[in-house]
């Protein structure tokens, strides 16, 4: 998702790094308490006496508690915009926490030509819990959807799960367009721009207002409020949401949200400069050398028999066919593991010990005084994808979309232009940025041009302290400073009602928490 010297002939790897965007950071204890005020502020008459009639949290209602019949008529009828299918089971045989449901979706929000109106299935997934019914209806919190399968982003959401009970709260979650199930177009959705242009960030938002207002009317809780969660990408969907369609959701909480990253908001070095401090906060040795890595393998790379030798060293399960894809191997492993630097053992992008940058720079300051810089990064990296021992080689090149993250592609060569570079004082090795060579990228890929400063003309960015304070409220912006990320997100309070909670050791975040750390540990971390 940015142009690195390593990337540009590879669209999948820039997608892929994007996607990652999905962890978690952590989550100041104040929140449910904002949330709480956020909620009686907005919805005092019907909230407060609904407040004080809350269930406590240790007395959760049966699951399912009221939509088992909704549940069971929807799947029992062909006819209207739901379906609905019974909770599947995790690879282990436990239900997981939600069922899942399917709307059928229009396919362009924004005109009347005859293919507008062509529907898809749309799918989105309850937890009805801890939803209280009476004497109003709880409030609705409703995930709104990165760049993949919404099952994947569910499973690993802890911060939702925890609150719900203190709110009496349905836990909603909403598939993004063209990812996991939700292809307008099966199988031949990523086929051509006739197809693609359908994927935008605008239509998102307009899906998960017709879904979110529909739903309620067919739960009969038109009056329950709304708030939504989102992170990374998602977070900034849950941020234009709550200004495009306050009308639909009256808060909004946006972690890990980069909404500045663009045009000239940020500094374009910030992301990389962060990846590249959080290694050096751990050790100046095990910076200089990844640092150092690079231009060794663009040396050793540079004929076949010096690529055969790396497929070896990098136990390759074929022998690579450039250099640069063993370059982007360990650039994904130390940026991802940058953003998902956790203190507690986590597997949201793949399983990882506690504090991973720590442990990958300890086995590299491990190795003897002259070893081999290659050995030494290679074997770092691979804490990141073989920390359980498992994987006998690596697919350097290819390999699969176990998350249908592919779509990013496409959002990064429309509207989602983030301009990224590398400094001379990164570990990693220096580049710039240029409109016009993304461009040419973008139209060799996809035969489109990318729209570079769409996003800040449909959703703003510049001066927006000044700009949300006229108009916003109601925004919780999360973020961890050890998450590259963190530097393109608001990271300071723009009035009494849009706070920025920030966390100085906090990493990457979905929406909440990912499962694994739980929320005390990560609160007290």
């Amino acid at each position: 998702h940015h142009t690195t010297p390593h990337e540009r002939s590879d669209e999948s790897a820039r997608a892929s790094r994007r996607a990652n965007m999905a962890a978690s950071s952590s989550l100041p204890a104040a929140v449910p308490a904002l949330l709480l005020a956020l909620l009686l502020a907005a919805f005092a008459p019907e909230l407060a006496a609904a407040a004080s009639s809350r269930r406590p949290t240790h007395q959760p209602p049966p699951f399912p508690a009221g939509l088992a019949p909704l549940h069971q008529r929807r799947a029992a009828s062909s006819s209207g915009r739901y379906a609905a299918s019974a909770a599947a089971a995790t690879d282990n045989g436990t239900a997981k926490p939600f069922t899942a449901h399917y709307f059928q979706q229009e396919l362009d929000h924004f005109t009347f030509t005859p293919n507008a109106s062509r529907l898809f299935s749309h799918k989105y997934l309850l937890n009805d819990t801890f939803w209280r019914r009476k004497p109003a209806a709880g409030p609705l919190f409703v995930y709104t959807g990165n760049e993949g399968d919404i099952e994947w982003f569910t499973t690993n959401t802890g911060f939702m799960f925890d609150i719900a009970p203190e709110f009496g709260a349905l836990l909603v979650f909403i598939e993004h367009r063209f990812y996991g199930e939700s292809k307008p177009f099966g199988n031949d959705s990523y086929k051509s721009a006739d197809t693609l242009g359908y994927l935008t960030s605008t239509q998102a938002l307009a899906d998960f207002a017709v879904l979110i207002t529909s739903l309620k009317q067919n739960l009969s809780a038109v009056d329950a409020p709304v708030v939504v969660f989102g992170g990374s990408y998602g977070g900034m969907l849950a941020s234009w949401f709550r200004l495009k369609y306050p009308h639909v959701a009256m808060g909004a909480l946006a972690s890990s949200a980069p909404i500045l990253q663009f045009d000239d908001i940020t500094p374009w070095s910030s992301f990389y400069d962060a990846v590249s401090q959080d290694f050096k906060s751990e050790s100046l040795n095990c910076f200089s050398v990844i640092k150092a890595v690079w231009d060794v393998l663009d040396y050793r790379g540079s004929n076949d028999s010096g690529l055969l030798e790396l497929s070896k060293t990098f136990r390759a399960c074929k022998t690579v066919r450039f250099p640069s894809s063993l370059s982007n191997w360990l650039w994904t492993a130390f940026t991802y593991t940058a953003m998902v630097d956790y203190p507690t053992p986590a597997n949201f992008m793949m399983n990882l010990p506690a504090y991973p940058v720590k442990e990958m720079c300890k086995i590299i300051d491990s190795f003897p005084v002259g070893a081999d810089v290659v050995e030494k990064a290679f074997t770092a990296a691979s804490l990141y994808y073989n920390y359980t021992g498992d994987q006998k080689c690596f697919e350097m090149e290819g390999g699969d979309d176990p998350h249908g993250l592919s779509g990013w592609g496409w959002q990064a060569c429309t509207e989602m232009v983030m301009p990224m570079t590398v400094s001379n004082e990164s570990m990693f090795p220096p580049s710039g940025f240029s409109y016009e060579e993304k461009s040419e990228g973008c139209f060799a890929s996809y035969e489109v041009r990318p729209r570079m400063n769409w996003i800040t003309t449909e959703y703003g960015g510049h001066k927006i302290d000044k700009v949300l304070k006229r108009f916003g409220s109601n925004i919780i912006f999360s973020n961890g400073m050890r998450d590259p990320w963190s530097r393109g997100g608001v990271l300071k309070n723009i009035s009494s009602s849009i706070i920025a909670l920030v966390t100085e050791k906090g990493k990457h975040e979905v929406a909440e928490n990912m499962q694994g750390p739980k929320y005390s540990e990560l609160t007290n971390a």
